[in-house]
């Protein structure tokens, strides 16, 4: 039997990790939304979870850019993700990047549970390096999406963040004023 998407819904697999991945603008929370209302259209119960630290559009809710929106709960450390209710089926993780590096054994102890975890996040920083948890959330994950923007300069697939202002921070949160899309060759020219 292969593994999708649908099987979860019908309850045929046990827990299981699923990421989500790519560059700024490349549609991962709307891809993690649109999995999270399937879930909650299935009946299933779910808690969706963000970083305290991401506050960009909504204090509470994770919000696409959009504009598509699912209420969640802000925590500051992946531990607390496990505080959730006993009758929890499927946890949605927006900005993954942002979160301490137990995201990972976080995830594994849910999954073993038997709950289907879907986590979205960024799998590289602005200097196009793995960034946070992502690449080991990747690694253990059953399911690996990885998206692609559209390269603002040339209209090509899109899979770095480029930053456009001057920062050297690791963590900039900012949207298009800060970030914009490139494919490969736009984002070596740095121009």
């Amino acid at each position: 039997m292969l593994f999708s998407e649908q099987n979860y819904s019908r309850g045929q697999f046990g827990g299981s990790i699923e990421v989500i991945c790519g560059s700024m603008f490349s549609g991962k929370t709307e891809e993690l939304i649109r999995r999270l209302k399937r879930a909650e259209i299935a009946k299933l119960n779910v808690e969706i979870f963000k970083p305290a630290t991401d506050v960009r559009y909504d204090e509470t809710a994770v919000v696409s850019h959009n504009y598509n929106s699912i209420q969640s709960t802000p925590v500051s450390h992946s531990s607390a993700i496990l505080l959730l209710r006993s009758d929890t089926q499927v946890v949605g993780i927006d900005e993954a990047q942002f979160f301490d590096d137990e995201l990972p054994e976080v995830c594994n102890k849910l999954a073993n549970q038997g709950v289907r975890v879907i986590v979205a996040g960024l799998d590289m920083d602005f200097s196009g390096k793995p960034f946070g948890p992502v690449p080991a959330l990747m690694a253990i994950a059953e399911l690996v999406t990885k998206v692609n923007a559209v390269c603002v300069r040339c209209g090509s697939p899109a899979v770095y963040s480029f930053r456009r202002v001057a920062s050297e921070a690791k963590i900039l949160l900012g949207e298009k004023e800060s970030y914009e899309p490139r494919c490969r060759p736009c984002y070596h020219a740095k121009d």
